[in-house]
């Protein structure tokens, strides 16, 4: 087979890890920079429940690598459809790896042969991978022994939900890195009428900074009141 330079992918500009609120995962943000320094695990095995923010910190080690000068590569796979697993031909030339979702490789023996030789190949160059999953990678339900094997070498770290408490501070801190503020007051309203996954409450706070632009009105309870009421 053929050599190829694999897929670009697009960096998301807001997705640092200082764009990250970390409530009580700032030990993962810690080894996550070890590993891209060189100074920690060659390997990560990252995962939790959807929304946490997996793919926002897979995204930062990307950002993270780019700024020492390290070639870095970012894939989410995807439930509803494979690529071609020629997608993997060159990675293993990256410095760091990170793929989104793991766990949908399963049951795909031509994926999982793919993935058990890039993974070889990646590793003996002394390059990090670092992946992603809804389970820890004891559940993942890889059909190649020996793929599930080496998946689960590494450092396996949970990503933990926010409290509440930091959930508020988390949206304070979101609004502020958007540029604008929000109460702790207006916090606890959102928290309480509106959907609590992080992903979807930081979409709402784009729309919600836009729609007070637009009134030119600060984001009192009334106000967030009247805009939720009318389907924002």
């Amino acid at each position: 087979m053929a050599e190829q330079f694999p897929l670009s992918f697009e960096f998301r500009a807001n997705q640092t890890f200082n764009d990250f609120f970390p409530g009580s995962n700032q030990e993962i943000i810690e080894h996550l920079k070890k590993c891209i320094s060189g100074n920690g695990e060659q390997q990560i095995f990252l995962w939790g429940k959807s929304g946490l923010g997996k793919s926002h910190l897979l995204q930062a080690c990307c950002h993270q690598a780019h700024h020492q000068n390290l070639s870095s590569f970012y894939f989410a796979l995807s439930a509803s459809e494979l690529p071609d697993p020629a997608l993997l031909i060159g990675l293993d030339k990256f410095d760091i790896v990170c793929f989104d979702n793991i766990e949908h490789i399963a049951g795909d023996p031509v994926w999982e042969q793919a993935f058990f030789n890039f993974f070889n190949q990646h590793r003996s160059l002394g390059h990090k991978l670092i992946v992603s999953a809804a389970c820890a990678p004891g559940k993942l339900e890889i059909r190649l022994t020996d793929l599930k094997t080496r998946l689960n070498w590494g450092l396996s770290l949970k990503i933990k939900p926010l409290a509440d408490s930091d959930r508020i501070a988390a949206l304070t801190f979101k609004a502020n890195q958007m540029g604008f503020e929000i109460s702790a007051q207006a916090g606890r309203f959102l928290l309480t009428h509106y959907d609590r996954d992080l992903a979807s409450l930081w979409a709402l706070l784009e729309k919600l900074d836009q729609a007070s632009l637009a009134a030119k009105r600060k984001l009192t309870i009334p106000f967030l009141k009247k805009i939720l009421d009318e389907g924002l």
